[in-house]
C-alpha cells in the first residue's frame, strides 16, 4: 500500500466532509468546551510538575464516552475505532499517526469522572446550553421508564436469597474474590408483559410475560422539543409509579404531565396537585367492569401525546444498541445517563437541522 501524502489526506477528508460526515455537523452544532470546566474539576490533573507524559484533553476524552454511548461499542473497540476512522480522528482532534487513548486509558477516564459524580453534571452543563439557545422545557412533561438488559446472573437459592437482603458480593463470596468481582449483587429480575393482538375473529390474545434481568430507566421529556429533561436509575424491580416524583420538573412552562397507568396513584395525583402539575395520567379500567366510552377516548388522546417517549427508548435500545456491561448501579446510571446525553445532542442536531431548513 501506498503511504498517503499530505495533500492525499487533506483530499480524503474534504471528500468526507462533502458526504456529510455527521461528526462533523456534530462538533459545529455543539459547544463541546462547555463541558470542560466540570471535566477539570472532577479529572483535578495535576500541573505536570511531578513529569511523566501529559493527559489526554479532557474534552476530546469526553468526545470519545459520547462515541462509545452513541454506539454502545465496548472501550477495546473504541481503541481500534479511533485508530480505524478519518472521520473520528478528526472529530477527536487527534493527529494522523499519533499515540490514540487504549482501552484502559478511555476505562480509566470513564471511571474518574463516575467516582467524582461528574457525569450528572456533565448532563446539567449541556441542559444549560440548550436553555442558553431557547430550547426552555415546554408543552408540558411526559414520563415512563424502560428496561436496560444486564448479562443475567447464575446463582443458587442461597446466593440469590443473599442478594435480596442487600447482602454486598463481597460478603456472599467472600473466599472467592475474582469471582465476587464479576457478580452484579444491584441488578434485577422483573417481568414485563407484553399486550397480545386480538386473534381472528375478534378473539382476545394471550398476553406475554417476558422475565428480564437488568436496571431501569426513569426520564421525563418535554413535549415541545422532546429533550431528556431528568433521568433516574434504578434497578430493574422499581415499580414505575414510585418513580414520578425523582423525573418530574418543576420548570417547565407548561403544567401538564403525561404518563402511562403505572403512575396513576392518590399520592402521585396529590403530590401533582401540590407542586402546581396537572395530571394527563392514564385512567384505570374499572375491576369486573368495561372501560367507560369516555375514559377510553381520553385515554386514546392522551396516549398519541405520549407516545412521544417511546421514540426516544427506541432510539437508544435499536440504534444506539443500550446495553450495561459493567456492574453495579454507580457504573450503570454513569452509562445510562451518558446514553440519556448522546441522545440529547443527536436531538440538538435534529432542531437546528430543521431550522436551517426553514
Amino acid at each position: 500500500m501506498r503511504q498517503a501524502g499530505l495533500f492525499g489526506l487533506s483530499d480524503q477528508l474534504k471528500r468526507l466532509s462533502d458526504c456529510g460526515d455527521p461528526l462533523e455537523t456534530m462538533g459545529r452544532v455543539v459547544d463541546f468546551e462547555v463541558f470542560r470546566p466540570a471535566l477539570e474539576k472532577a479529572l483535578a490533573y495535576g500541573d505536570g510538575a511531578k513529569g511523566g507524559r501529559p493527559p489526554y484533553d479532557p474534552v476530546a476524552m469526553f468526545k470519545v464516552l459520547i462515541l462509545a454511548a452513541q454506539n454502545t461499542v465496548s472501550d477495546a473497540r473504541m481503541e481500534f475505532l479511533i485508530r480505524d476512522r478519518l472521520s473520528w480522528l478528526r472529530f477527536l482532534c487527534f493527529d494522523l499517526g499519533a499515540v490514540t487513548p487504549d482501552e484502559n486509558t478511555i476505562r480509566l477516564f470513564r471511571e474518574k469522572l463516575t467516582r467524582a459524580g461528574a457525569i450528572d453534571a456533565l448532563f446539567a452543563a449541556f441542559d444549560r446550553q440548550l436553555r442558553e439557545r431557547g430550547y426552555l422545557p415546554m408543552g408540558g412533561q411526559i414520563v415512563d421508564a424502560t428496561l436496560v438488559a444486564a448479562p443475567k446472573q447464575r446463582n443458587t437459592a442461597p446466593e440469590k436469597d443473599a442478594i435480596k437482603e442487600g447482602k454486598s458480593a463481597a460478603e456472599i463470596w467472600p473466599d472467592q474474590p475474582a469471582k465476587a468481582a464479576q457478580k452484579d449483587v444491584d441488578a434485577r429480575w422483573t417481568v414485563k408483559f407484553a399486550k397480545a393482538r386480538p386473534l381472528p375473529g375478534g378473539r382476545p390474545g394471550i398476553d406475554i410475560a417476558i422475565p428480564s434481568f437488568g436496571y431501569k430507566s426513569s426520564i421525563a421529556i418535554c413535549r415541545r422539543y422532546g429533550f431528556i429533561r431528568r433521568g433516574k436509575v434504578t434497578d430493574g424491580a422499581r415499580f414505575d409509579g414510585r418513580m414520578l416524583r425523582d423525573v418530574v420538573t418543576n420548570d417547565n412552562t407548561a403544567s401538564d404531565v403525561w404518563a402511562d397507568t403505572a403512575y396513576r396513584s392518590r399520592s402521585n395525583e396529590a403530590w401533582l396537585k401540590t407542586i402546581g402539575r396537572v395530571s394527563r395520567i392514564h385512567r384505570k379500567k374499572p375491576k369486573g367492569k368495561p372501560m367507560p366510552a369516555r375514559t377510553a377516548r381520553a385515554n386514546a388522546a392522551r396516549s398519541a401525546v405520549r407516545a412521544r417517549i417511546e421514540h426516544v427508548f427506541a432510539r437508544q435500545k435499536n440504534q444506539m444498541g443500550l446495553f450495561i456491561r459493567t456492574i453495579g448501579i454507580v457504573r450503570a446510571e454513569a452509562k445510562i445517563t451518558l446514553a440519556n446525553l448522546a441522545y440529547n445532542i443527536d436531538r440538538l442536531i435534529f432542531h437546528e437541522r430543521r431550522a436551517a431548513m426553514g
